[in-house]
C-alpha cells in the first residue's frame, strides 16, 4: 500500500483516496512528486511558485490558488501570488479595500477549512467580500489554511473554485493537510533565500560605491562576474582588458605574472594568510599604475562541483578615479553650510584652496575664510588631515 508521510509525522498515515483516482497509483504518485517539486523550487522561480500554483489548480480544478506572504494588516496588504495573471485589478482591489473587510482570517493554524465551517454560513454569504468581490468574479468556493513558520512569517493559503464547480470535498481538503508542511518549509527557503540576496546587494553595492573593482573566478581560471567598477576598469582597454573568460594584461610579463597567481589561488593549495598576492598594471596612456589583489574565495564545507561558484576574487583599484563624495552627505555629517561643503568635497578631489575658490566663483580670500570655519567644526587643523577626515568617514558610501 502506497503511503504519504509528511514531515514531522510520527506514524506514516495511509494516502488520502483522493490522491488514488483517475490513472492508477502509479500516475497520481507522479503527479504528487511534480507538486512537492514544484513547491520546493518555487523560492528559485523569478516569480515565486507561479509552477506549483499552477498544478494547485491544476490538481485541484480551482479557479484561483493564492498565496498571501505576511497577512494583510491595517497598514499592509501583504504580498500576493495569484495563478491569474490577468487577475491584477482584482488583486489591487482586494489589496486596497477588500482585505481589511475580510471575515476568513485567523485561521486555525495549521488546519484547512472552509468560510462557512469558520463564520458560519449565514455570515459568509452575507459578508461585503463574497458579495462585492467573490460573488462578481464567479467564486463561489473557498478553503484555506494560514500557516506560520519558526521565524514568524506568516502565510495565507486559498484555493477557489467557481458556482459551476462542486464544493471542496474531503479528500481535496485531506491532500492540502499533506502539502501544507511543504508549503511552510518552502516559506522557510524563500525567506532565506530573500535575506541571503538583500545582503548580497547591499555588500556588492557598498563595494562598487567604495570603487573597488572584483572580478570572480571559476576553479579554472575563467572569469564568472565583473562587478561595474571592475568593468569601467577593464572596458578601458588600458593595461588590462577582459577577453572572452580571461583576463588579458598588455605587457606580457605582467600578465603571465596575473595567470600565475589567479591559477595559484583558484588550485585550492594552502595560503599562506600572511602571504598577498598583489601586484601592479603598467598602463601604457602613462596614468597611474592599478592596483591588484587575488585573495580565495570563502570555501563551504557543502560538497559541490558547480562551474559557477567562485573559488577567488581579484580586487582592482585605480588610483586616480576618486569617489565624488556627496555635497549633502558632507554637510550633515559635519555640520557644515551649504557653501562650506562644496568647498569640502573639492579639496577632497583633490583641488587646492586657489582651485576651488575659482571653481565656486569666490575670492581666495572667502574660501580660506570657509576653510577656517571648516577646520573648526571638524576639529581638525590641517588641509592634508581633513581631506584624509573625509576620504575615511562613511561620506565615501553616501
Amino acid at each position: 500500500m502506497l503511503r504519504l508521510i509528511t514531515p514531522g509525522e510520527s506514524r506514516p498515515s495511509r494516502m488520502p483516496k483522493g490522491l488514488i483516482a483517475g490513472g492508477g497509483v502509479s500516475m497520481e504518485f507522479d503527479r504528487l512528486n511534480a507538486l512537492f517539486d514544484a513547491i520546493y523550487e518555487g523560492p528559485m522561480e523569478a516569480a515565486p511558485w507561479q509552477t506549483a500554483l499552477r498544478l494547485l489548480q491544476q490538481t485541484f480544478g480551482a479557479m484561483h490558488v493564492t498565496m498571501i506572504l505576511r497577512p494583510p494588516s491595517s497598514q499592509s496588504a501583504g504580498f500576493m501570488l495569484n495563478t491569474d495573471s490577468a487577475a491584477a485589478d482584482a488583486t489591487e482591489s482586494y489589496q486596497n479595500h477588500f482585505f481589511a473587510l475580510d471575515p476568513f482570517v485567523g485561521l486555525p493554524e495549521d488546519q484547512v477549512i472552509t468560510p462557512e465551517e469558520l463564520v458560519g454560513a449565514n455570515r459568509w454569504n452575507s459578508s461585503a467580500l463574497y458579495r462585492e468581490y467573490l460573488r462578481p468574479m464567479n467564486v463561489e468556493h473557498l478553503v484555506g489554511a494560514d500557516l506560520r513558520t519558526q521565524e514568524g512569517i506568516e502565510c495565507r493559503f486559498r484555493v477557489s473554485r467557481s458556482a459551476d464547480a462542486p464544493p471542496f470535498s474531503d479528500s481535496d481538503k485531506a491532500l492540502c493537510r499533506a502539502l501544507l508542511p511543504h508549503l511552510k518549509r518552502a516559506v522557510r527557503l524563500h525567506a532565506q533565500i530573500d535575506t541571503l540576496e538583500c545582503e548580497r546587494q547591499l555588500y556588492a553595492g557598498t563595494v562598487n560605491r567604495m570603487l573597488l573593482g572584483t572580478v570572480s573566478f571559476a576553479h579554472n581560471g575563467d572569469v564568472i562576474e565583473i562587478n561595474p567598477e571592475a568593468r569601467r576598469i577593464l572596458n578601458e582597454k588600458d593595461g588590462m582588458r577582459v577577453q572572452g573568460d580571461t583576463i588579458c594584461l598588455d605587457r606580457n610579463d605582467e600578465g603571465r605574472e596575473l595567470q600565475r597567481i589567479i591559477r595559484k589561488v583558484c588550485s585550492g593549495a594552502p595560503v599562506d594568510p600572511g602571504l598577498i598576492e598583489a601586484m601592479s598594471v603598467t598602463r601604457p596612456s602613462g596614468r597611474m599604475n592599478l592596483g591588484v589583489v587575488v585573495k580565495p574565495a570563502p570555501v563551504s564545507n557543502w560538497p559541490h562541483d558547480s562551474s559557477r561558484r567562485p573559488v577567488a576574487v581579484m580586487f582592482l583599484r585605480d588610483p586616480e578615479c576618486s569617489g565624488k563624495a556627496s555635497e549633502e552627505a558632507i554637510r550633515r555629517l559635519f555640520g557644515l553650510t551649504r557653501m562650506e561643503a562644496a568647498l569640502a568635497q573639492c579639496l577632497a578631489d583633490g583641488l587646492t584652496v586657489e582651485e576651488a575658490a575659482e571653481k565656486l566663483n569666490v575670492k581666495r580670500t572667502t574660501a580660506r575664510t570657509y576653510l577656517r570655519f571648516i577646520f573648526c567644526k571638524t576639529g581638525v587643523t590641517r588641509q592634508t588631515k581633513l581631506v584624509r577626515t573625509l576620504l575615511n568617514s562613511v561620506v565615501a558610501l553616501s
